[in-house]
């Protein structure tokens, strides 16, 4: 039996208090922390745990020792303003285990409900209280101006620059010293170029290629970041906190100052610049046969965007780009043989439509895009791939600790889930047979230009692992390589500037770039790959609050869509007029039951057995949009067939409709010859007999009475409720309910109710009234005030036919239906609508 251990790492708080505790060993599962030791611990703290393995299982508990690190140290909230002394932001997402009270002092006099960001004071851990102080006023939750401030904000990127980085800032040029040339190629006659999108400012790569007889000549130019942004420096410092760039529509937080980003380091056109270049060359099938690395001194001689790149690549005839022409189309060359070469060793190519954003002045969405991807998008790619997988042949062949790219292969249970869905679209290609890149891009291509193929792709890249940097290099699984780095930005990544100084340390012995010790690599490699997470995060979390801004126009209007993933709880559909998906929740799929087929992956009705599975197209229409949460819901539209014509319908609808048409046909004639027989005086007294209603798509439920309880009128039914499912069924199915066997009946009036069940008045009156003075009653009526209702000797249990013999024991369920008349107090008959005439439940 295993030991005690102590280990270090990550803890996760659940929203219900307990946590998991992440260990810095990857080697070592995950670890379960209970409630009592969670106390004053908050998501992502740092902490030693004493962990122990559980008896009689493979799983682990720790206990915390203490707490290493803080991993919050501001958060976002409405701050409530709860008297005159004291507010607090609430722990609305469960991840601090209490609310943060504020000082009236400390509020910065911020106003009820208002958004704003709080510095933590103390936390509650050795009987301190939670406590923080407002040190930002953000504003209005709602307003479309405060959705990127309060998502940097409460993702904990850093806005502000150091006052120590902007005074060393200000020491910079606009344009590069001469003094700086100095040892380094002049690559200012060659015909270099950027290819970026339109608005683009920062620009990290320049590319120029010429044919010689051996193949393709190819220069990657990269802006030399290093040079100016010394190791320790506040510069540096800043920069590493950030570990990336964070982009937002018309907004970006940088890594690096602006004079650094858009001026110094960046490759603008006819201004000299530093730059560190990869320069490589490749034979006619597109293998590297010869790299080297140098530092230079370039000349962009044009500033290209893709589309102007895409339209000399097509042919048409730019005059301002006549200089760089054959580049851009020996460029173009270079790529497809590069492309092929690289699909045809297993890359894989999974097209997923970038959303576009279009923002006003005002924080508004404008319009909702898909990105169109150019083949220029690939040229430069298939460039900047080349590059990095370059500089990471050169490091590993040099034995030296270094920072790589790896994106692991998925697992087993991924790629079998994986082949469900590609099986139940109708693929036939298994995974499990070949290389799996290979097997993969097969599978995908029987659904080219077909509506499922997107939804595939996503499902795809769902289940990949996470890409991330790590010194220890098990190659790229999605591009297919065995070596590859990130080189080609350092401007916006960080880990970019960590190999271009290890890579300086290799090609220029004398330089002043040391290497890095395996525990500084490692440490970095987990530190950065957060700090991508966390930037990634930000960033769809924005696209999520503009997307529920730009739908909010849309609640009540129908869209088409597809399903594109189907979950316990409900299923999500994906538009086809704008790339903006949304949430069907469970209780808005009509008036059935529905449970999760987990081995078919779709939800299945229990009654009508028709299901909602993955690429079934569906008609939706917008329920709900959410621009705090950034959530947007849909409900099934409910369609109508007039004049005889039938509506387009879905696969659910279709299965529905069969069923429940063959269930109506089954049912109505005994319907119709029981509402025949029923000639009761009190129902031709209270109302008419009901109506048989035929199912009938898009019936609505105006003008239809609610059905009565068999015995009693409305007041004993839960009315708000029973609305509530008939009009969901109706809205999502487009048919109503057929009624129960035993539901054709109108129950007595609220006076009768009264009277049956036992005004005092009423009990004293019975006796003196005769029999002609007494209303009649139904047969069920009479039975259960003469069985049930009344509380004297001669009405007992034991003059009931029905209850002859029966002996309850309340204690033991089996012998409840044996014999006796023991009446051991009385209790009301309930009679369940479903299990026939007379039968007591």
């Amino acid at each position: 039996m295993q030991k005690k251990k102590l280990l270090n790492g990550t803890i996760k708080r659940h929203p219900d208090g307990f946590g998991f505790f992440i260990p810095d060993d990857p080697e070592h599962p995950d670890v379960y922390i209970p409630r009592h030791s969670m106390e004053g611990i908050m998501t992502n703290d740092k902490v030693a745990v004493e962990v122990f393995p559980e008896k009689g299982t493979e799983r682990f508990r720790g206990e915390i020792i203490r707490v290493l690190n803080r991993g919050t140290k501001t958060v976002v909230g409405r701050f409530y303003r709860m008297n005159d002394r004291v507010g607090a932001i609430r722990d609305e997402g469960k991840g601090w285990g209490q609310d943060l009270k504020i000082k009236i002092e400390d509020s910065s006099n911020a106003k009820d409900k208002e958004l704003v960001a709080a510095e933590i004071l103390t936390y509650p851990d050795e009987g301190k209280s939670f406590t923080g102080k407002v040190t930002e006023i953000i504003g209005d939750a709602l307003d479309p101006l405060t959705d990127i401030k309060r998502v940097i904000r409460s993702n904990n990127i850093p806005l502000e620059f150091s006052k120590s980085t902007l005074r060393e800032a200000e020491q910079f040029n606009e344009i590069p010293d001469e003094k700086d040339f100095k040892g380094r190629v002049d690559l200012r006659d060659k015909n270099l170029i950027t290819i970026d999108g339109a608005t683009a400012k920062d620009f990290d790569d320049a590319v120029y290629v010429e044919a010689t007889e051996e193949g393709f000549l190819l220069y990657v130019a990269i802006a030399d970041v290093s040079h100016y942004v010394k190791v320790g420096s506040a510069i540096d410092k800043d920069a590493y906190e950030r570990g990336t760039s964070v982009y937002f529509p018309n907004y970006v937080v940088p890594m690096l100052p602006e004079v650094l980003s858009n001026g110094l380091c960046s490759l603008n056109p006819h201004v000299p610049r530093l730059c560190l270049v990869a320069e490589m060359l490749f034979d006619f099938t597109g293998e590297l046969k010869t790299s080297k690395f140098y530092e230079a001194v370039m000349e962009s001689k044009a500033r290209v965007t893709y589309g102007e790149a895409q339209e000399i690549i097509d042919g048409a005839d730019l005059e301002k780009f006549n200089h760089v022409k054959g580049n851009i189309i020996l460029l173009a060359d270079l790529a497809k043989i590069l492309m092929a070469k690289r699909f045809k060793e297993g890359s894989l190519d999974l097209e997923i439509p970038e959303t576009e954003l279009v923002i006003d002045g005002a924080g508004v969405p404008v319009d909702i895009q898909r990105s169109e991807r150019l083949f220029s998008h690939r040229l430069i790619e298939e460039m900047m791939l080349a590059a990095n997988v370059a500089v990471a042949k050169f490091l590993s062949s040099r034995n030296i600790p270094a920072m790589y790219r790896i994106h692991e292969p998925p697992n087993e249970q991924a790629i079998a889930l994986l082949e469900k869905y590609l099986a139940n679209f109708g693929g036939k290609v298994k995974l499990n047979q070949g290389k799996l890149q290979k097997r993969l891009t097969k599978a995908l291509e029987e659904f080219e230009n077909r509506p499922e193929a997107q939804i595939l792709n996503i499902l795809t890249l769902r289940s990949m692992s996470q890409a991330k940097y790590s010194m220890n290099n098990v190659g790229h699984f999605g591009l297919g390589f065995e070596f590859y780095t990130h080189f080609t930005s350092p401007i916006r990544r960080y880990p970019d500037l960590i190999v271009h100084r290890l890579l300086k340390n290799q090609v220029m012995p004398q330089s002043r770039y040391r290497l890095m010790s395996e525990d500084d690599l490692s440490s970095a490699s987990t530190i950065l790959s957060a700090a991508e997470q966390r930037s990634t995060k930000a960033e769809r979390q924005i696209h999520a609050i503009k997307k529920a801004r730009f739908m909010e126009k849309f609640v009540g209007q129908e869209f088409d869509g597809m399903i594109s993933s189907v979950a316990k709880f409900g299923i999500f559909v994906l538009l086809r007029e704008y790339d903006i998906d949304g949430l069907v929740r469970l209780d808005d799929l009509g008036g059935d039951r529905y449970e999760y087929d987990e081995e078919n992956l779709r939800l299945v009705a229990r009654r009508s057995g028709f299901s909602y599975s993955i690429g079934d197209m569906i008609r939706i229409q917008v329920s709900a949009a959410d621009p705090e949460l950034g959530q947007i819901n849909f409900i099934p539209a409910g369609l109508e067939i007039e004049d005889g014509e039938e509506a387009e319908q879905t696969k659910a609808e279709v299965s529905a409709d069969k069923f429940l048409k063959k269930l109506h046909n089954q049912n109505r004639e005994k319907l119709q010859g029981r509402k025949e027989r029923e000639h009761s005086k009190h129902d031709r007294t209270h109302g008419k007999d009901r109506e048989d209603r035929p199912f009938k798509k898009g019936g609505s439920a105006k003008g239809h009475k609610k059905q009565s309880s068999r015995f009693f009128a409305d007041s004993r039914q839960e009315k708000e409720g029973q609305q509530r499912k008939l009009e969901k069924v109706e809205r999502s199915q487009g048919f109503k309910p057929q009624p129960r066997k035993d539901d054709d009946r109108k129950g007595p009036n609220p006076d009768l109710l009264k009277m049956i069940l036992g005004p005092e008045k009423y009990r004293h009156q019975s006796e003196e009234t005769s029999a002609k003075d007494k209303p009649k009653l139904s047969k069920k009526l009479m039975f259960a005030e003469q069985s049930k209702l009344r509380d004297n000797d001669d009405y007992s249990e034991k003059n009931s036919d029905s209850l002859k013999d029966r002996k309850p024991d309340r204690q033991n369920t089996k012998k409840r239906g044996e014999s006796s008349n023991d009446r051991r107090g009385v209790r009301k008959a309930r009679v369940s609508s479903g299990r026939g005439k007379g039968k007591t439940r």
